[in-house]
């Protein structure tokens, strides 16, 4: 079992503090999901986790099995395990897709021990089928032309493709139809295991009608201020978060995301 712990991340972009003291613990084996409202520092702690140059940690800890990630660079965490779904995946022309993702699996592999190609098409062939994706998609260049949906259903296949032990999915549903959003909660849903751990961002509870979360968190003003089982994103459904605010009797400050 792997764990990815976050204690008390205090992060700033600017000068201005987005994240005044988050905490949190996850270990493979568990979806966890971060609802709030908008510009409360969701994004923030997911850029913060990856390494983004634009956000400075000042206070706090982010450690993956003991290691301190914030003195990897930002590809050392990728090659560590971590992994990031954006909201808005950059276009890269001139490199496909299948070249992405095999330089991608080398990268986690011992220096000479490179995945044989036959295996790599034979894996590629079956994520793609699960996510009902094109064969062309492989040979097409990375995200240009993309919809928004294929662009989203790209970063779970490369993401099933890696099989990288944390995957932090920021927005994943952002812009979906049902029925991509069906597909590309299918292939959340197939990494799901005692070597996988995801923290789902959303604002929506309609996500995690496919996708059941085993623990969900609250942020607002820069912290966690609950955190519960699926439950808890239902409630939010029914009172949104006016009811969790009145409960704590928090008042409303919204920082920038």
């Amino acid at each position: 079992m792997a764990r990815l712990e976050v204690k008390n991340l205090h992060v700033s972009i600017e000068d201005k503090e987005i994240l005044k003291g988050v905490d949190l613990i996850m270990n493979t084996g568990e979806i966890h999901a971060i609802m709030g409202p908008n510009g409360t520092g969701k994004s923030t702690l997911s850029a913060a986790i990856m390494g983004h140059p634009s956000y400075t940690v000042t206070k706090g800890e982010i450690l993956l099995d003991g290691q301190d990630v914030l003195e990897m660079e930002v590809d050392e965490r990728a090659r560590a395990g971590l992994f990031l779904a954006v909201q808005y995946p950059s276009e890269i022309a001139g490199i496909t897709n299948a070249e992405f993702m095999r330089a991608a699996i080398n990268a986690r592999r011992p220096e000479g021990n490179k995945i044989p190609v036959m295996e790599f098409i034979r894996k590629l062939d079956e994520k793609m089928a699960v996510l009902d994706m094109p064969e062309e998609m492989a040979e097409r260049y990375l995200n240009e032309g993309f919809s928004g949906g294929e662009k989203k259903r790209n970063e779970i296949l490369q993401l099933m493709m890696i099989e990288s032990t944390f995957a932090i999915l920021d927005e994943i549903d952002s812009g979906l139809d049902i029925d991509a959003l069906k597909v590309v909660s299918k292939g959340v849903n197939a990494m799901r295991g005692e070597n996988f751990g995801s923290l789902i961002i959303t604002h929506y509870q309609r996500l995690l009608n496919y996708i059941t979360p085993d623990v969900v968190h609250v942020m607002m003003n820069g912290i966690i201020v609950k955190t519960g089982g699926a439950e808890l994103a239902k409630r939010l459904e029914v009172e949104g978060y006016k009811g969790i605010r009145d409960e704590l009797g928090l008042e409303v400050v919204l920082d920038e995301d």
